[in-house]
């Protein structure tokens, strides 16, 4: 099995606001894109991530090659325990998933 971060240019997470972050898995080519857009399930980002699979929405953009995620935070961002106010964490989370 091959790491997600081996097979595309670039993961990214983002914050999306203070409820939401943002994950853009960028796949460079249409061969990576179809791999990922076939392989990453949705229901093993939930799990990884601790989201609720109903939460979790996914936009698969084959225009751009870009796979694209999005998660409420787990805390509101800026708040006293939010440990990630740029949401950047997420990224490596996913960068480091098998498919």
């Amino acid at each position: 099995m091959a790491r997600l971060g081996d097979l595309v240019l670039k993961v990214r997470s983002k914050n999306a606001g203070p409820f939401w972050i943002t994950i853009d898995i960028f796949c460079g080519s249409e061969a990576a894109y179809a791999e990922v857009s076939e392989k990453l399930e949705t229901q093993r980002v939930a799990d990884l991530t601790g989201t609720p699979l109903q939460l979790v929405k996914r936009f698969d953009i084959a225009d751009l090659r870009v796979v694209k995620l999005s998660i409420p935070r787990p805390v509101v961002q800026g708040s006293r325990d939010d440990r990630d106010m740029h949401g950047a964490a997420m990224a490596v989370l996913l960068d480091e998933m098998e498919l």
